[in-house]
């Protein structure tokens, strides 16, 4: 069975990093361009995709935009070439190596079915799908960068979460920055 890892950029006051404005530096997209190598598909919900797609999408013209620096590229690569999920129930369709699994249906069936598939992990991004995975308890490992910022603002991470989830440490990285990239996995009992 695949292994479903959730991962993103926070602040230490768990605001989400897009919305804090931290911009990343060249180890930590190292780091998610790794992250996103390791993964066979990744889940993102209409949001996240539609953000995703935005950015990272490789322009028609097959050249990068000039906004990126050689340290994004191999993310950029990565994140373009790889299987996306998309949960939705508003999206008619999707591309962009991306198929579509209806969120008006049973998630929790849909995803325990991807994550019965051949291969190796999968890989979830965004702030809603995952609350809602960890709610169902089909989060596996959770993959942090903690941005050494407090942001005062923006939307925190599992807000709304109706019952804890007890983690163990199982990796960790220092970055220059003052980032700190931490593996957990739920506590076993």
């Amino acid at each position: 069975m695949r292994s479903l890892r959730y991962g993103i950029n926070i602040t230490l006051d768990g605001c989400v990093h897009h919305e804090a404005g931290i911009a990343p530096d060249e180890e930590s997209m190292r780091y998610w361009a790794d992250e996103m190598d390791r993964a066979d598909a990744l889940l993102y919900g209409r949001v996240t995709y539609e953000m995703m797609e935005s950015a990272w999408r490789r322009p028609a013209s097959g050249a990068w935009p000039d906004w990126m620096g050689e340290s994004d590229i191999p993310f950029a690569e990565s994140i373009d070439s790889t299987k996306k999920y998309v949960v939705s129930s508003t999206l008619g369709e999707v591309d962009w190596n991306a198929e579509l699994v209806r969120g008006d249906g049973d998630l929790e069936q849909a995803v325990r079915r991807l994550k019965e598939e051949p291969g190796e992990s999968l890989s979830v991004g965004g702030v809603q799908l995952p609350l809602a995975l960890a709610e169902l308890g089909l989060i596996d490992e959770y993959a942090f960068v903690v941005h050494p910022v407090i942001a005062g603002h923006g939307p925190t991470l599992f807000a709304g979460l109706r019952e804890r989830v007890e983690l163990e440490l199982v990796d960790r990285q220092d970055f220059r920055s003052g980032a700190i990239a931490l593996l957990y996995r739920p506590a076993t009992a």
